[in-house]
């Protein structure tokens, strides 16, 4: 069951949907969300289950609450928690709220996804406004795997050519997914949910692609990874939209990580994970096409605990990563180096650009490595090459901190050559090869700064 309410006083042909909790489903007792008159049920998610608990400052539990609409709404936040000094994340949408009597009002021109911090990292609550689902399927098509409202205990769903798996606005799905085939729909406004599993206990990744051709992953959310979280493996032509991710219940719980993998785009989704939010990797050889190639990330929020934001070629298994875009991005938390480009056995990282990136810094030591590397994670023991890699309008606001930016090559055959950072800005300073912060080491060339180019 949903509930849908109209307001007169927004705009009367403005809808909300909000899709009730399953029974037996513990909710947020720190928040609760109104969406005009609509009641939208608050979730929560747990980080930093053991072995890893204490070890790390991750701000505890965090709540996170979805809904529909297709026009401006005004979300109502009640909370245990002072709401006077919150921040919404990302900055770049410019929300403003109003604390009255001790709740919050948000008004949101139509569907977004943002962070609300009243204390930063502890406790937030995470905003999802989706579109109004559209063409939703039968559960009674032969081709379409259903779950209804309530919580299911699957463990594995797979599915094959041209079906599609439902998940209800309604439904918490415990289990995992694995895709083989083509023509394969993951959708709903449910959430496939991992908590039940210890780390790296769980039935294959939450989400397998392997051996696909056109695939679209759309709208759910994916809570508490017991590891890897979105794998297209040996897989083409893949579509992942407003896709959520709300982790860091564990290590090694990656995002999305495209191995081996062409033309996979990444649009509209949030990601918060305690392990690198997108990795590109190779992992086997075995594939006809093996390059990892034709992927893009786009107009998404990143939020990573404990390693990278950007993690590109530590499993190196293939003879190039390229042609990548990663463009209008927020990354509003991270820890270690956001931008870490380490290729190795061989392989050819190169046309790569990232643009138009906005990122929160908390004074962190570092922000870019591009070096070719030999690592514990590699087979064949010899480094890369990096060529060609653009970053174009990136700023860096936040806390001042060193931010270094590091680019080296290996040795005299595995080099670094090609690199340009235009109008890259740290705390409103211009990046140049005079900046304290950039270190550029022996076999790195053609490396410029400078404005955009018209």
């Amino acid at each position: 069951m949903t509930l849908e309410c109209v307001v007169p006083a927004v705009a009367d042909k403005v809808r909300v949907v909000s899709y009730p909790a399953p029974r037996g489903e513990v909710l947020s007792s720190l928040y609760s969300v109104r969406v005009n008159d609509t009641e939208v049920p608050v979730y929560r998610q747990r980080v930093a289950d053991p072995p890893f608990a204490g070890k790390y400052k991750y701000g505890g539990t965090y709540a996170f609450a979805s809904f529909d609409c297709d026009g401006p709404v005004s979300v109502r936040i009640n909370s245990s928690r002072n709401l006077d000094k919150t921040v919404i994340r990302p900055l770049s949408k410019q929300v403003k709220s109003e604390v009255i009597d001790g709740h919050m009002l948000v008004p949101l021109k139509g569907p977004c996804k943002l962070s609300i911090e009243p204390d930063g990292k502890n406790g937030p609550l995470l905003l999802f406004a989706n579109p109004i689902e559209k063409d939703i399927p039968s559960k009674e098509d032969p081709n379409v795997v259903y779950f209804g409202p309530g919580i299911h205990k699957p463990e594995r769903i797979t599915l094959t050519s041209n079906q599609t798996l439902y998940l209800d606005g309604s439904a918490i799905v415990k289990g995992s997914v694995n895709a083989q085939g083509e023509n394969i729909t993951i959708r709903g406004r449910g959430i496939l949910d991992g908590n039940d599993w210890e780390w790296r206990k769980g039935p294959g990744h939450m989400v397998s692609i392997r051996d696909c051709r056109n695939v679209r992953l759309e709208d759910i959310i994916i809570r508490g990874a017991w590891g890897w979280t979105v794998v297209p493996k040996g897989s083409s032509d893949v579509r992942i939209q407003n896709l959520k991710i709300c982790n860091s219940r564990v290590q090694n719980d990656d995002g999305i990580n495209p191995c081996n993998s062409q033309n996979i785009r990444i649009s509209d989704c949030f990601i918060r994970s305690d392990d690198d939010c997108i990795a590109l990797k190779g992992l086997e050889y075995k594939w006809a096409d093996n390059n990892v190639e034709g992927i893009t990330v786009e107009n998404t929020i990143l939020w990573c605990d404990r390693a990278r934001i950007f993690l590109l070629g530590h499993e190196s298994r293939a003879k190039y990563m390229r042609n990548i875009r990663m463009t209008n991005l927020d990354i509003i938390h991270f820890s270690m180096t956001p931008f870490l480009l380490q290729p190795g056995e061989d392989m050819h990282l190169t046309s790569v650009l990232f643009e138009d990136i906005r990122i929160h810094g908390e004074a962190q030591r570092s922000l870019m490595v591009l070096q070719p590397v030999i690592n514990r994670y590699m087979k064949k023991q010899t480094p890369g090459l990096i060529s060609d890699i653009t970053f174009r309008n990136v700023q860096v606001n936040g806390r001042d901190g060193e931010y270094r930016v590091e680019i080296r090559g290996h040795d005299a055959s595995y080099t670094v050559n090609g690199v340009r950072l235009e109008n890259f800005r740290v705390l409103d300073r211009a990046l140049t090869s005079h900046s304290s912060s950039v270190r550029i080491g022996p076999h790195a060339s053609g490396i410029s700064f400078g404005q955009v180019r018209e």
